[in-house]
């Protein structure tokens, strides 16, 4: 059983993912369209903003975390086809079998990815959808190799408004980089592809993603191999991979049985 991560609570009370664009880009090839009149699960819903997003089309949706299913109540307070479930992702047993789940940033900061995925697909309905988006070994290796050790020697052991200071310091000094350097035709560069989206954000989703990096209190990057085994032609129909923005995994499969 994973333990609760009060990180996680710190930051969503105070930081909101709130780009819709990205949402929709995540999800790709489906869209919000997509989750009308569905039963769906919101697999590691955070502070309940994509609840929030797909709520308005969904018949039933059941978001679960571990940490802040508090904070997504309070946020989805005006709908009332959301039933919150504060338990592990790799271990919870949903009511009602999903026409549709998501699991949108979340698989990768678990403590057993493999357990939770296996899980995941045990709460979707036969001929159902799951759609992942996650981190991806291929492309983050500053991130895995020096971001990463760096967090658990020090980060995490800051408090945590020096914290979210220091994501406000590095996201004002990225912009300048972002905005000469990697707009040279230099696709060699790390996290070319990812600058591209962050010039069409925000700074304050821009800062929220910075300051993700630096609070999680654990990531694994997940290699192709592992995403093609998840989503195996032989558990899956309609089997869609992708390497987005060079850094992630946008993967989504109809569940065959």
């Amino acid at each position: 059983m994973q333990k609760l991560q009060t990180e996680w609570h710190w930051q969503w009370k105070r930081l909101e993912d709130d780009s819709k664009f990205l949402f929709s880009e995540w999800i790709f090839p489906y869209n919000l369209e997509s989750f009308k009149d569905k039963t769906v699960i919101d697999a590691g819903c955070g502070g309940g903003q994509h609840t929030n997003f797909v709520a308005p089309l969904a018949k039933k949706i059941y978001a679960i975390d571990l940490n802040t299913t508090d904070l997504a109540r309070e946020r989805n307070k005006n709908f009332n086809n959301i039933e919150y479930i504060q338990d592990d992702l790799a271990t919870v047993k949903v009511p009602e079998k999903a026409d549709i789940l998501f699991c949108i940033g979340v698989i990768q900061h678990t403590d057993n990815p493999d357990a939770t995925f296996q899980n995941l697909l045990k709460q979707i309905k036969p001929g159902g959808s799951f759609l992942l988006w996650c981190y991806a070994k291929e492309g983050n290796a500053l991130n895995e190799y020096l971001l990463e050790p760096i967090k658990r020697w020090v980060l995490l052991k800051l408090p945590k408004p020096l914290l979210l200071g220091l994501a406000h310091v590095l996201t004002i000094l990225l912009y300048p980089i972002i905005y000469s350097l990697y707009l040279l035709p230099l696709g060699f560069l790390p996290y070319y592809e990812y600058f591209i989206n962050w010039r069409k954000l925000p700074y304050g989703r821009n800062m929220l993603n910075v300051f993700d990096k630096l609070n999680a209190p654990q990531t694994f990057f997940i290699p192709k191999s592992k995403i093609e085994s998840w989503f195996s032609p032989d558990i899956f129909d309609d089997v869609h991979i992708h390497h987005y923005a060079g850094v992630s995994w946008r993967a989504s499969g109809k569940l065959k049985f």
